[in-house]
């Protein structure tokens, strides 16, 4: 059983969901990214996401895009990004899993970056560019190193969920909404007819993203999903506050932990 499965079995013994969120590893700076992660880890945080920095983050918003640009700028490079992920190995236990583009990993070749993820600590990993009748390759080389391939499902995804979720390990992740990452109002009326659709297909956890922000929104996913993720919130903060932002995440998160833990 990988780290995912049991951080998720062991929150489900306690009656609880999961609360997942994002960073983009070295924004403002590799320091203060990994401060921002040791804070979510300290407010409840059961999983992070974190996003290595890519020119062309085309699921992005403007918010994240602008946090990729900034890591970028700051010298951020992937080799550091394992650099950061040792480092947290030292201090936190939690789940980490990368979110990155099929460019970087290509880059750096499926068996290196593997074996890299595999002596550095890392869980899992999320490629939101990379074409489903792809990922036989990746997966295999992936799961030789013990780094979940997680996969995501679109309320697009339709007759192809059972397919998808069938070959997904780790958790699911399920898109909330068409478009971008970035911070919505509403939670989409048809996402509890997706998540029927997953659970039908899978006994995989599912997670539910894209969008979500508010401690209400948080309330209402817990109710009908097995994790919240939530990433431009975070990243705004990031932005917002650079080196200093660790304690304002660390307030916000446990805000929306606390959250979803209201029946």
């Amino acid at each position: 059983m990988s780290n995912i499965s049991k951080a998720f079995r062991d929150i489900k013994s306690k009656n609880e969901k999961a609360f997942i969120g994002f960073v983009t590893g070295g924004d403002p700076n590799l320091q203060a990214s990994e401060n921002i992660i040791l804070a979510m880890a300290r407010a409840g945080a059961d999983l992070i996401e974190i996003g290595i920095p890519f020119s062309d983050p085309i699921a992005e918003g403007p918010v994240i895009q602008a946090a990729n640009l900034r890591a970028l700028a700051a010298g951020t490079t992937v080799e550091k990004i394992f650099g950061l992920v040792r480092g947290l190995r030292q201090k936190i236990d939690i789940p980490l899993v990368f979110l990155t583009y099929l460019n970087p990993v290509h880059h750096y070749g499926y068996e290196a970056f593997f074996a890299r993820c595999e002596a550095v600590g890392l869980d899992g990993i999320i490629i939101p560019d990379l074409p489903f009748e792809e990922r036989d390759e990746l997966r295999e080389t992936a799961a030789r190193h013990g780094v979940d391939l997680i996969s995501l499902i679109a309320p697009t995804s339709g007759r192809r969920v059972a397919e998808i979720a069938g070959q997904a390990s780790g958790f699911l992740y399920v898109v909330s909404s068409m478009g971008v990452t970035g911070m919505r109002n509403d939670i989409p009326a048809g996402l509890p007819e997706t998540l029927k659709l997953v659970r039908a297909a899978t006994d995989l956890p599912v997670a539910v993203g894209f969008g979500l922000h508010s401690p209400e929104q948080a309330r209402q996913v817990a109710r009908i999903a097995d994790g919240v993720i939530v990433g431009s919130a975070i990243v705004k903060l990031a932005e917002r506050y650079g080196e200093q932002a660790a304690e304002h995440v660390f307030a916000y998160v446990k805000g929306m932990k606390e959250a979803m833990l209201e029946k």
